[in-house]
């Protein structure tokens, strides 16, 4: 049995300032923004080379209050790059931290360990994690 995750909904306050955050700051790519009916949105978006994508919207997605989720996690194989992209887009992301000790640290001590941090406008935090190479 093979399982994937395809869509993970973000709750958000504004529909229109989210999606201009994960649209024109993260380069995410809009799937479809639907109105389904007054006061029902649904926009999916899905980061560059995901088989993930993340839903915002409003009076269709689960009531969850606006920047609850945490722990969102995007993977890469640079994240010094990612980081200096995200900060190139304006967003206010961290330096570059290692967390914890990289049991194999060739080719690249970040691999597994190189993280670096985010929030979109509401709060809900990402991670970006450093994995180049996978057994």
């Amino acid at each position: 049995m093979k399982w994937t995750l395809e869509v993970v909904v973000v709750p958000v306050s504004d529909v229109d300032r989210a999606k201009a955050f994960y649209s024109d700051q993260l380069g995410f790519h809009v799937d479809h923004d639907t109105k389904i009916g007054e006061g029902q949105r649904i926009v999916q978006l899905t980061p560059p080379g995901s088989g993930c994508s993340v839903v915002i919207g409003e009076g269709v997605v689960a009531a969850m209050p606006p920047g609850s989720l945490k722990g969102l996690q995007l993977v890469v194989n640079d994240v010094t790059k990612a980081r200096a992209e995200l900060a190139e887009r304006g967003v206010e992301v961290t330096e570059v931290q290692v967390l914890g000790e990289n049991p194999t640290p060739m080719p690249d001590p970040l691999d597994n360990v190189g993280f670096c941090f985010f929030s979109d406008p509401d709060g809900n935090a990402w991670g970006v994690q450093q994995i180049s190479t996978r057994p």
